[in-house]
């Protein structure tokens, strides 16, 4: 005899049968011995799983943190910093990029060598200055300087890193007739606008 739903022992059940009934309690009688194991595994590996992308979100909360200035909103290349362009937010200290700004004084008034997206994290080689010059060439006494472009259209193909010659040549004029000179050989394009 069946005790709320529950098929005794040695009775035959087809596969169709199985979780079906009148009411809840029927169906639950009606479940396969295993079920029930499987049904607890898949609950617990749920909340574990959960629990885990929680603890991966939240970070180390005994970690010591640093405020550090990361960029206000999505800024272009060769963009002059202003204070508005900038804010200040805590990191934690193991995850900071070498060389990140903690001085947001430092930043205002210096020309940005790349694009940065919101909240990227500066640091003293995405300005331009002389620690960009040293590592970008290799050299203490690197320096970046301005060069103005005889023809714009050059600035189309240029991108930051290329190498270019710096060819000195003075308008042709009837009086006077000096070859263009080189004055720089595979400099280094920083940042152009």
């Amino acid at each position: 005899m069946a005790l709320l739903g529950i098929i005794p022992l040695g009775a035959t059940r087809s596969f169709a049968e199985l979780g079906r009934g009148n009411s809840l309690r029927c169906a639950f009688g009606n479940r396969p011995p295993w079920a029930d194991g499987l049904l607890a595994r898949r609950l617990l590996a749920a909340a574990l799983t959960a629990l885990a992308v929680i603890l991966f979100l939240r970070g180390d909360p005994g970690s010591e943190r640093t405020a550090v200035v990361v960029a206000g909103r999505d800024l272009p290349p060769g963009h002059l910093l202003e204070a508005a362009d900038l804010r200040s937010t805590p990191h934690e200290s193991g995850t900071l990029p070498a060389g990140a700004v903690d001085d947001m004084a430092i930043l205002v008034g210096a020309t940005l060598t790349g694009a940065m997206r919101t909240g990227e994290v500066f640091t003293d080689l995405r300005i331009v200055g002389p620690r960009l010059a040293a590592v970008a060439t290799g050299a203490a006494d690197a320096r970046i300087v301005p060069i103005r472009l005889a023809d714009t259209a050059v600035a189309e193909i240029l991108r930051a890193g290329d190498r270019v010659d710096v060819v000195a040549a003075e308008e042709q004029s009837p009086q006077s007739s000096r070859p263009a000179r080189l004055l720089l050989r595979t400099a280094l394009t920083v940042v152009f606008h």
